[in-house]
């Protein structure tokens, strides 16, 4: 397994994937999205998999103009305001090869092992 987890500091969901992947003794690199952002590349594979950009929301992020502005433009114009807005991207994003979860989502990490 190659693990990614992308989150923040702060964020507790992101702190409990982390948890869980060092209990269980698997090793993962830990990317600090205040330190280095996702990429394009990154970020649509992961859509892809996880349904769409929809997905890849936080409707419950601090900013909320942020947040306004990403849902309410054009589906076009969507990707690159995410991608420049980047605390509106729900955490954490866990990452196996191809596989990828939005979120804290233990259930799916199960079936990877």
């Amino acid at each position: 397994m190659n693990i990614q987890i992308f989150g923040t500091k702060k964020c507790n969901d992101t702190k409990k994937a982390q948890r869980y992947f060092k209990e269980r003794g698997i090793k993962f690199q830990f990317i600090d999205m205040n330190e280095k952002e996702i990429s394009k590349g990154e970020f649509r594979s992961v859509c892809q998999v996880v349904g769409g950009i929809n997905a890849m929301i936080n409707e419950d992020c601090k900013d909320k103009d942020a947040l306004a502005l990403v849902k309410y433009i054009s589906e076009d114009e969507r990707e690159e305001k995410l991608l420049a807005n980047q605390q509106v991207i729900k955490t954490p994003i866990v990452r196996n090869g191809k596989q990828a979860t939005v979120g804290y989502a233990p259930e799916v990490w199960k079936g990877w092992a």
